[in-house]
């Protein structure tokens, strides 16, 4: 068991740990956006970096495992600018008003997306193209978790991956295809691990936009009877 140091705190690290698990099992906060316990970690948001000492760059909690002797640090003035910095990024491009996490996140950090006014907000229109959930991908960090539950971590139904470049970049069907089109089977894991509200359930969005529970229930008994 390697044995690692965080925050001059040591800590026994199961074999093949990361720096996320082992300061998780210590009790020591790390914020991640893009990691799940239902996913494999790609360490694409960056929010858990830490500072490893010896090394150069701030590396990825959740992806570098804990080596014996490691000494590491969670909330250095480096971690915590690029942490602050990620997050002002973010609030720049994206809707977060559904993203309660985040928000408290960046109340944490002092975060403001006034940092760069100059960011041109993501627009895109909301897909409703079945009767499940709906995407609006306005909100949408580009975590991955629901590509990942989609494919190889659970659903293996590939319904759904990144199209676009870029700024352009956002989660997609094949050829943008509407859902029920797709290999989709409607399972709903993808809205299960989804952090922002870009994808929700179709019942939880319509209450949002003010149809009443017995407008809701006579459009599904609409669609029963159409069937």
């Amino acid at each position: 068991m390697p044995k690692i140091t965080i925050n001059d705190q040591e800590i026994s690290a199961d074999d093949g740990a990361t720096i996320l698990d082992a300061a998780r099992q210590a009790e020591i906060d790390i914020p991640t956006i893009c990691w799940h316990p239902a996913t494999s970690s790609n360490g694409l948001c960056r929010m858990c970096v830490v500072e490893v000492e010896g090394q150069r760059l701030l590396q990825p909690s959740c992806l570098v495992k804990a080596a014996d002797g490691m000494r590491v640090q969670t909330k250095s003035e480096r971690v915590i600018r690029a942490r602050k910095t990620i997050l002002e990024m973010l609030a720049s491009s994206v809707d977060l008003s559904d993203s309660p996490e985040i928000l408290a996140l960046m109340d944490e950090y002092g975060a403001s997306a006034a940092r760069f006014p100059q960011a041109k907000q993501r627009e895109v229109e909301v897909k409703d193209d079945n009767p499940m959930f709906i995407r609006d991908y306005a909100k949408c960090v580009l975590c991955w978790r629901c590509v990942q539950v989609c494919a190889e971590d659970a659903q293996y139904t590939f319904a759904i991956n990144f199209s676009g470049r870029g700024f352009e970049t956002q989660i997609g069907t094949f050829f943008d295809r509407p859902l029920p089109a797709t290999s989709c089977v409607f399972c709903g894991q993808c809205v299960g691990v989804c952090p922002t509200g870009a994808l929700k359930p179709k019942r939880e969005f319509l209450l949002e936009q003010g149809v009443s529970p017995d407008q809701i229930a006579a459009m599904s008994t609409g669609r029963k009877r159409r069937k």
